[in-house]
């Protein structure tokens, strides 16, 4: 099947066909470092991340950028609240960030380049933007002049040049030609940390980072360039003109964006201050039940955020974890082939999977996929008599269509391991049962327990299960 990708410039689905083959370069914008990450910058980052194992999936090697901004007004005003060093501060939040999305399994970028690590790259961009006459210098600031690049502008966000002035988010310069105008370069205040350029110490604007360093690392054209819908205006908007200025060729391929997290019907952001970090969920929530409720909905879909949901994905999770687990622990014959009826299911499963997934990346259709696969596995164990071949291809496929949504990142083989140490435990509880040595029997029942492992006995044998 084709993959098919909505691009929001042209507002529709297109065919997706990166520029180098069978290779994707794919940039999307990374946080400002002042704060802990919220439950917004987890949906984009899940969201990215489960489009970049898609295209691996499908075959692709995608080459991952992503950015931190770790120099910003908000950030030099967290350093002063705290009396820290600017850098102390970053690298206190770009730690937090890792360990965050981490839990999440959140995979890294191939390249997470900083802002104050490519000062001389930023600055060469500005100069060439100054020469070809894009921007200008006033006082020890550079701005860019939007009207150079009125033929570009507006491609995203679908406006007009004059309607941008309308609610744009400018702040009133009398340096400026123009209010839409935004800053390169800015001139450093007393007290400010800067660097050396050929306009005064200073530092960078915030949409010229993304540009410089995309294009150092990815080249000149992006086949993906992506972040959530409140970068459209006036951070992308901004990052087309200067990189298109700067190089003379298309920025980006593709430009995907997604959809808010919304709290009583507001986006949630820190600026409104309505929002819940990363980590207060996930001291409430396993960071699966957190990913399974984000990729429940299409990542161009705004998501409310809710109590009642993410319990509902807590015993969704738990469904299919439990449809995964028997499946790894449950006993099977020699039979190594594979049965028609497991084939088919196996084969439904993947293609509605795949089907949903080359819509534009729907992950709602690949999440049902999963349970299709679950409600038809929990059925033949019910059954009972499964074969060692429908056993493996059941997991094999929960293995490769789950790791592609991140859900089920258990490696099956390590379930199967504590399996056979439980049940020769459970046989040692058995021949201690039958010579009425209940003492010893409740023990090693209790001793598991314990350790999080719960035993249930019936008159066809046990089962156990990891106690959440």
């Amino acid at each position: 099947m084709v993959l098919k990708v909505h691009d929001t410039a042209g507002g529709e689905l297109v065919e997706f066909s990166p520029i180098h083959g069978n290779r994707v370069h794919m940039y999307v914008c990374g946080p400002t470092v002042y704060d802990y990450c919220h439950i917004g910058h987890a949906r984009s980052y899940v969201s990215f991340d489960t489009i970049r194992r898609y295209l691996e999936f499908k075959g692709y090697t995608v080459i991952y950028l992503q950015n931190f901004t770790d120099i910003d007004d908000k950030i030099l005003k967290r350093a002063k609240e705290t009396g820290q060093d600017p850098r102390q501060v970053s690298q206190l939040f770009i730690d937090a960030y890792f360990e965050d999305m981490d839990r999440l399994g959140v995979r890294r970028a191939n390249f997470h380049p900083r802002v104050t690590d490519h000062i001389p790259e930023i600055i060469k961009t500005v100069e060439d933007l100054i020469a070809k006459k894009n921007a200008y210098v006033a006082d020890g600031d550079v701005y860019f002049c939007v009207t150079t690049m009125k033929d570009v502008v507006g491609r995203l966000s679908h406006q007009k040049l004059e309607d941008m002035l309308i609610g744009a988010r400018v702040e009133p310069d009398e340096k400026k030609c123009d209010p839409i105008d935004f800053a390169l370069w800015k001139k450093s205040k007393p007290g400010e940390p800067g660097w050396d350029s050929p306009w005064g110490k200073g530092r960078p604007g915030w949409h010229i980072e993304c540009s410089t360093m995309s294009t150092m690392y990815l080249g000149n054209t992006l086949d993906i360039h992506g972040g959530g819908m409140d970068l459209i205006f006036p951070h992308h908007e901004s990052e087309i003109m200067q990189s298109e200025a700067h190089t003379g060729e298309p920025f980006a391929k593709y430009w995907l964006h997604n959809g808010f997290i919304n709290i009583n019907k507001e986006k949630m952001s820190k600026s409104l201050g309505n929002f819940f970090t990363i980590r207060e969920v996930l001291a409430r929530y396993e960071p699966e039940v957190v990913r399974l409720f984000l990729v429940s909905t299409h990542y161009r879909s705004q998501i409310d955020f809710a109590d009642s949901l993410l319990e509902e994905a807590k015993t969704a999770h738990a469904r299919l974890r439990n449809a995964f687990d028997l499946l790894a622990q449950a006993p099977e014959s020699g039979d190594a082939a594979v049965g028609e009826e497991t084939k088919k299911a196996v084969e439904s499963s993947r293609a509605r999977f795949v089907a949903g997934m080359d819509e534009d990346f729907n992950t709602r259709e690949a999440v049902a996929s999963l349970f299709d696969l679950a409600n038809f596995s929990n059925a033949l164990l019910h059954r009972g008599g499964m074969s060692r071949g429908d056993k493996e291809a059941l997991l094999a496929t929960f293995r490769e269509l789950g790791g592609v949504l991140g859900l089920l990142q258990d490696k099956a083989q390590d379930v199967e391991v504590a399996g056979g140490l439980i049940s020769l435990l459970q046989e040692v509880r058995a021949e201690a049962r039958a010579k009425k040595d209940y003492a010893t029997s409740d023990k090693i029942r209790d001793r598991l327990k314990q350790i999080g492992v719960v035993i249930e006995d019936s008159a066809g044998g046990f089962r156990w299960k990891i106690q959440k």
